[in-house]
């Protein structure tokens, strides 16, 4: 009786790892598709995977407040190249915003 519950536990224990193993595996497969996809498409970092990077959260912050520094100036500072300046940069930190996963 004692042996039945080891086996029968050990079944469980084997069943169990090899579903983990297989999980992993597909895990392993998804993550390995979406950055090759990505990196292909030259719409990432290859060093920044994640649509939660930190670089990329660093420079939207930086470039939302060069905007708003540009914006606040704008009537300080009449030029037009600091105008175009400012638009370029809030059309790339838009797009950034539109280019999530």
């Amino acid at each position: 009786m004692e042996s039945d519950k080891k086996n029968s536990l050990i079944e469980i224990i084997d069943r169990s790892t090899s579903d983990l193993h297989n999980r992993v595996d597909m895990q392993r497969h998804i993550l390995k598709t979406v950055i090759e996809k990505k990196i292909k498409g030259s719409e990432i970092c290859p060093d920044c995977i994640f649509s939660d990077c930190p670089h990329k959260k660093r420079l939207r912050e930086v470039l939302t407040e060069t905007i708003e520094v540009l914006e606040d100036t704008k009537k300080a500072f009449k030029s037009k190249r600091l105008e175009l300046l400012r638009k370029r940069l809030m059309q790339v930190l838009q797009e950034s915003l539109v280019k999530k996963f």
